[in-house]
């Protein structure tokens, strides 16, 4: 009678190993700074997953959460920077910040991290994203900005519409660097975002 009850539960354990290898495997979001993080976005033709995530603070008051989304992990800055799969940054607001500041942010960002000739060569497109910032205008707590990277540039988007694009490879590239940069935004995000 033994042998029978364990070969029946070992044929029970059989059938449920079976079953649970044939279930779909589903990502859990992960939760920074009180925002939900989903473990893996779709940029419409690829499927993109997390990262890394962290919180912008300027001086101690939290602004933004980031989050970097990629097709194939890594932990390399210029593996993430050089590509030109698809990658996303995408920016959950903690807070209002008006379009001059978040523009002027990401104006020293590139300044910071562009040699001087190639941000001079850059300008045009540095213009361009100063005139849709101001065209966005300010951005208040639980805003999503998505920045979508690919071969030919970088698009906009704000709370799920649209707002404009760059076609400039290089110019998408230096913005990249804002975050990921040998002089970032913030040291400790680019670690959280190369999850590190």
């Amino acid at each position: 009678m033994q042998r029978i009850s364990g070969g029946r539960s070992a044929a029970l354990s059989l059938i449920l190993a079976a079953s649970l290898a044939a279930a779909p495997a589903f990502a859990a979001d992960i939760e920074v700074a009180g925002k939900r993080v989903p473990e893996q976005l779709s940029d419409g033709s690829h499927a993109l997953v997390l990262n890394g995530a962290g919180v912008r603070t300027k001086f101690v008051v939290k602004v933004y959460v980031a989050a970097l989304y990629v097709t194939a992990k890594s932990s390399d800055a210029a593996t993430v920077i050089n590509s030109t799969e698809p990658r996303r940054i995408r920016l959950q607001l903690l807070r209002e910040v008006d379009s001059q500041s978040l523009n002027e942010a990401l104006q020293e960002g590139l300044r910071d991290n562009t040699p001087k000739q190639e941000l001079a060569a850059l300008k045009a497109a540095a213009d361009r994203l100063s005139q849709m910032m101001a065209e966005i205008g300010n951005a208040k707590e639980g805003d999503v900005v998505d920045l979508d990277f690919d071969a030919r540039g970088v698009t906009f988007t704000g709370n799920g519409k649209q707002r404009g694009r760059i076609d400039n490879p290089a110019f998408a590239r230096a913005l990249l660097r804002v975050w990921l940069g040998d002089k970032p935004a913030q040291t400790s995000l680019k670690k959280a975002l190369l999850g590190n």
